[in-house]
């Protein structure tokens, strides 16, 4: 989706992703738990009701990994969501993903 915005914000301990889209109501978000400088835990992923059926919750959980790749990190996906992601991609994610 090409009009959709993430971003992110940090805390010493959390991290949060929201995701947008320009004219639609409501945010989407990706919360995670920083357990060390190399493993994060994706705790929780919401979508509103007017953002649903628009690829948000995947494209939130593909900036997660690609951020983690980046930093070096692995990613324990406590949060469903991001959990069946992983297990549909295992083989691609095996890198970044901690069973």
């Amino acid at each position: 989706m090409s009009d959709l915005t993430i971003r992110y914000f940090d805390s010493e301990t959390r991290g949060r992703y929201t995701a947008i889209v320009p004219g639609i109501e409501g945010e989407g978000e990706l919360t995670l738990s920083k357990v060390s400088p190399t493993l994060v835990i994706a705790d929780h992923t919401y979508v509103p009701d007017t953002l649903r059926g628009r690829g948000v919750a995947r494209a939130l959980a593909e900036r997660l990994i690609a951020d983690a790749r980046e930093k070096g990190q692995r990613i324990v996906p406590l949060c469903p969501f991001v959990r069946a992601h992983a297990e549909r991609h295992r083989a691609e994610l095996a890198d970044v993903i901690q069973w």
